[in-house]
């Protein structure tokens, strides 16, 4: 099956907090999304919908196919989730952490060691692979949850802040390997770094206050005075939308049925 995912009419609320309302886009394979939108707008609460962390309020999303309602663990199968923070065993290195999620996701012998070599070095790991991970900068900590997202080669990756706490070396490579697996899979990030749309990304939706706003391509959001920064904070502001936002308003996107 084509690697896609597909969000409905997705909602969340927190008691009498509307933090996702009514969202709906749809993301095919090769391509890689920017997911934008100022603190709290509700990236990181659709995110998490997605990969199955958190019960949508209403509406659903699915995932090469499975609803993360009815199919939890086939969705979870295919996708590589980076949360926000990257959470980790600090007691553990990132050697035994990664066999651990290996061991975790049901590979075994050679091939195990296989996948764990390979995330390590995607990733760019082996000067640390034998330190204690609660002893490692921000940054490595942010790529040993990148390595443990790719080691199964999932057809989906969500990337909750990808490059915090990254120094500009690091994020260039990371970068890089985003880029070099887009083709095969869907690729969707939250960043709240613009010129990682344009580095990156070849389409962005922006967020705000659990609502879409706009939804094209980097190009398209960047046209009008100002490039993207301005036109993000014009409607994310609460100011007059510009072209880009017109249309996603006229000509909402496509939902499969």
């Amino acid at each position: 099956m084509t690697a896609s995912v597909d969000i409905r009419q997705l909602t969340k609320s927190f008691g009498p907090i509307h933090a996702v309302r009514d969202v709906s886009f749809r993301v095919e394979q090769g391509e890689v999304l920017g997911f934008l939108g100022p603190n709290g707008a509700g990236k990181s609460t659709t995110m998490k919908m997605v990969a199955g962390f958190l019960e949508p309020t209403s509406g659903t999303a699915l995932v090469c196919g499975h609803d993360v309602r009815e199919e939890p663990r086939e969705v979870k199968r295919a996708i590589g989730y980076l949360p926000e923070g990257a959470p980790a065993y600090g007691e553990m290195t990132p050697a035994s952490f990664l066999d651990f999620v290996a061991e975790v996701r049901g590979f075994g012998g050679a091939e195990r060691a296989r996948k764990v070599e390979l995330a390590a070095h995607r990733a760019q790991l082996e000067s640390v692979l034998g330190q204690r991970i609660e002893t490692l900068s921000k940054g490595f900590k942010r790529r040993v949850g990148l390595a443990a997202a790719i080691l199964h080669d999932p057809a989906v990756l969500i990337l909750d802040e990808p490059t915090d706490g990254l120094d500009p070396n690091q994020k260039h490579e990371v970068r890089q390997l985003i880029r070099s697996m887009a083709k095969d899979k869907v690729i969707v990030l939250s960043t709240h770094i613009l010129e990682e749309v344009d580095a990156v990304c070849t389409r962005a939706i922006i967020i705000s206050d659990g609502r879409l706003l706009a939804d094209g391509t980097p190009a398209e959001l960047s046209s009008g005075d100002g490039g993207l920064e301005a036109f993000f904070r014009r409607i994310t502001l609460g100011g007059a939308p510009s072209a880009a936002a017109e249309r996603v308003e006229r000509e909402p996107v496509e939902v499969a049925s």
